[in-house]
């Protein structure tokens, strides 16, 4: 059940990497200069509301010092750049031949 669930997230993070990837190289095409559309300003323009919420929840209730430099560093960069290797990742743990063949040592 592990594995379908991390299989079936990291299918969706991979997706999400490459929509994105091919939405800023389309517009770095249109614009013939390389351009990429950071991760918070999607994020803004989906939900401005939760954006503002998360970041006064992690600052008043986890950590300030978690936001500004860490959070906020990660929010600056492309999506496909955060969701493709974390949707690799998840797609190689939840591999059924990995399981099979660790457990099997």
């Amino acid at each position: 059940m592990v594995g379908f669930l991390l299989r079936f997230i990291g299918v969706w993070f991979v997706a999400i990497a490459l929509v994105s990837f091919v939405v800023d190289a389309t517009k770095s095409i249109a614009t013939s200069n390389w351009t990429s559309t950071p991760l918070g300003l999607i994020w803004f323009d989906l939900s401005p509301e939760t954006l503002n919420a998360s970041q006064a929840a992690i600052q008043r209730y986890v950590s300030p010092i978690l936001w500004d430099p860490i959070i906020q560093s990660i929010l600056l960069m492309p999506p496909w750049v955060i969701f493709g290797p974390i949707g690799l990742i998840m797609l190689w743990y939840g591999d059924k031949r990995r399981r099979i063949s660790t457990t099997l040592l």
